[in-house]
């Protein structure tokens, strides 16, 4: 057997967009870019979103409890799930005027006080304020921890219009995070939240995935805004980094100075397709823009604005988080490239195995087309060795509508978890498993499956996965039992 740490953190994460929706009318919320994204009918028909929709998804807002009941089943007792900021503030709260300290586009300080979060109390959508209360106690009375996520993607559309970005080429907006106005407007809903929802939070995250949404949104991908620019992707960036400082402040200054403040980051460590000197040179330049640029902005105070150019230093940005939640899926593969940034993905491993069985490497490869590689996840914890912070998998599953991978993913990934506390001498402290039930999965919609519960769409019922079983056996006795041990490696079965 495998035994984890006394302690140990074992539950699921969950997002607002993905989950809410498709029960009743009530749960419908039309107020964010990622709404109109997936609505919009010339995506559809360039064909870089699916057609679904989220009035479609699993119901969360309505059958909360069902799911809840389902994580006492399997055991769990951490859950982490973010308020949906559209909801809460469906119209612009820049009518609310805070103090704010900036110099040369650099947001340094903002000073939000009782009367202002008054101010915004009287803004706020007060029937969704009042039901994610209802949800909050209803995980903490189940003896449940809770870590409350402040962003997981989509942006009220007074914040960003995505289709009028993309359409203007990035001259007419609203542009989302692409305006300083949005670092501020989030420390504002960030303030509000603690100030509302502080007696539920065990632990807090700024944000969830910021890499992914000055990425796959700025650089060609199908996320909103959908644009290719790399300056725009630089400005997101440098914004969203401001923006989890600043809504860091505000969480500390209100829940008090022993509240847990996090953020969660897609981490996919870089591998050299070969051996040389410079594909391994190239593989450093990948984690360092990648992972590292994010991290040694908030941590250290170290910053540059196009990624790999001059730094700067931002002392009010230092230090800015106390734990590190690291999603993993899969590595990335790369070489040596003469043009900048000096690398380049390489198809066929990582996330670049679409239609394919097996990856280069010879691995299975999720309905996603993304290669199932755990030994990525040691590697992906490893990274953030240097910074020396209590770390959590916030994020690990596979897409598998028929569960033929998922019992080996979760046993392969939490034997090299192990390794990486026991041999690397990492402070993991937790893993949550994503998903606890089908949902929406962004622009692919649902037809990728991460639920160890699975969800009929149509009815809304919800019915456990043989991978759940397998689950609750290694949460309730916290430990990877000796029956199965044997899916810590490959099995030629799979093959």
């Amino acid at each position: 057997m495998v035994k984890f740490p006394k302690g140990f953190m074992w539950g699921i994460s969950m997002a607002a967009f993905q989950y809410e929706m498709g029960y009743s009318k009530e749960a419908i919320d039309q107020n964010s870019d990622w709404y109109l994204w997936l609505h919009n009918e010339e995506n559809k028909k360039r064909g870089i979103v699916s057609g679904d929709v989220p009035e479609m998804g699993p119901g969360y807002w309505d059958l909360y409890k069902v799911d809840h009941d389902w994580a006492e089943w399997l055991g769990l007792n951490t859950w982490r799930m973010n308020p949906e900021w559209s909801r809460i503030f469906p119209r612009s709260t820049e009518e609310v005027k805070v103090d704010v300290e900036s110099k040369e586009g650099d947001i340094l300080d903002i000073d939000i006080t009782e009367n202002d979060l008054k101010k915004l109390d009287t803004l706020a959508n007060q029937v969704a304020v009042k039901k994610y209360k209802e949800i909050f106690k209803d995980i903490k009375n189940r003896g449940i921890k809770l870590i409350i996520n402040l962003y997981h993607w989509p942006l009220p559309t007074w914040i960003h219009d995505p289709i009028r970005v993309r359409d203007s080429n990035l001259r007419e907006g609203p542009k989302g995070w692409l305006e300083e106005r949005t670092v501020v407007e989030f420390a504002k809903f960030a303030a509000y939240v603690a100030w509302k929802y502080e007696d539920y939070a065990y632990m807090w995250s700024t944000m969830n995935e910021p890499n992914v949404t000055w990425s796959i949104g700025y650089l060609g991908g199908n996320f909103p805004p959908g644009v290719n620019s790399v300056e725009a992707a630089a400005r997101a960036a440098y914004n969203i980094a401001q923006a989890h400082a600043r809504a860091y402040d505000q969480i500390k200054r209100i829940a008090g100075k022993k509240a847990k403040v996090g953020v969660i980051y897609a981490t996919s460590p870089s591998e050299p397709l070969t051996n040389s000197e410079k594909d391994i040179e190239a593989a450093k330049i990948s984690d360092e823009v990648s992972t590292k640029w994010f991290f040694n902005a908030i941590l250290n105070g170290v910053v540059s604005k196009n990624f790999l150019g001059e730094t700067i230093k931002r002392e009010d940005m230092k230090g800015k988080a106390d734990w590190i939640g690291v999603n993993y899926y899969s590595r990335n593969v790369v070489r040596s490239k003469q043009e900048p940034p000096g690398y380049e993905g390489v198809s066929g491993y990582g996330f670049s195995c679409s239609n394919m069985e097996k990856s280069n490497a010879g691995l299975p490869v999720s309905e996603f087309g993304w290669e199932i590689y755990p030994e990525g996840i040691r590697k992906a914890l490893n990274l953030y060795k240097e910074y020396d912070k209590p770390l959590m998998i916030t994020e690990n599953g596979v897409a598998d509508k028929k569960d033929r991978h998922r019992a080996w993913y979760i046993v392969s990934h939490l034997y090299q978890v192990s390794k990486a506390i026991e041999e690397d001498g990492l402070k993991v402290i937790g893993y949550l498993h994503w998903s606890l039930i089908d949902n929406l999965e962004w622009a692919s919609g649902f037809s990728k499956r991460f639920g160890l519960i699975y969800v009929d769409m149509n009815t809304k019922k919800r019915f456990p996965r043989p991978s759940a079983y397998l689950y609750r056996d290694i949460v309730t006795s916290n430990e990877i039992p000796e029956y199965l041990l044997e899916y810590s490696k490959f099995p030629n079965v799979l093959t």
